[in-house]
């Protein structure tokens, strides 16, 4: 599995996120994340779809916050955030085999959110970043802290660069997602390259 999670967002990368995605898949990534905090359902829906078409067989799509849209464009999974549908109940609706992840900024979400069925979690924000209004910071001790309560891979997210990405593998994570290091590049396929390697040698190491 990939250990980075590139996050798709519609704002950011606007229309031509899907062909983004087809080219980061062509490289070898295995998992995105479709992101439009501000599209409606329709926009959503039309975004996650042409993205899931785009990547092929061979990269799971996961849709952020929405469950009714994940299930929709038969996408592998969902992400929920603190004040999206509770895990346990997008466990009860989704079917076998769904991926669903959950956001934890400390060790006792993080325990809960794994206990009511989550396949993975995203702790952040781990460095400061213009993507989230949320940025609360809870740094790479916040990391270790999530990552050492559970037994299911944790991703750091925010302001994650090839400069600091390691970091957050030795901290206690299985791996780190994010946008800017992607929707910034002139070769989002050879970041995501650079950006996976970087990641698997700091596990490795």
């Amino acid at each position: 599995m990939s250990r980075f999670y590139p996050i798709i967002d519609l704002a950011v990368s606007g229309p031509k996120g899907a062909g983004i995605a087809g080219a980061l898949a062509r490289a070898g990534c295995d998992l995105v994340q479709v992101r439009a905090k501000s599209a409606t359902s329709s926009e959503l829906f039309t975004f996650a779809q042409a993205v899931r078409d785009s990547v092929g067989p061979g990269c799971r799509v996961i849709v952020n916050d929405r469950l009714d849209v994940a299930l929709a464009v038969e996408a592998a999974g969902v992400h929920l955030g603190e004040e999206d549908l509770p895990v346990e109940a997008a466990r009860r609706i989704a079917p076998a085999g769904f991926i669903i992840g959950a956001t934890a900024r400390d060790p006792l979400a993080a325990r809960r959110a794994a206990q009511a069925g989550a396949d993975y979690l995203g702790a952040g924000a781990v460095f400061t970043t213009g993507h989230k209004s949320d940025t609360r910071l809870i740094g790479l001790d916040g990391l270790a802290a999530v990552a050492a309560a559970v037994d299911i891979p944790v991703y750091a997210i925010a302001g994650i660069t090839l400069e600091n990405c390691a970091r957050t593998v030795r901290a206690g994570a299985y791996g780190a997602a994010g946008i800017s290091a992607i929707a910034n590049s002139d070769d989002p396929a050879a970041s995501f390259t650079r950006l996976d390697r970087a990641l698997r040698e700091a596990a490795s190491g």
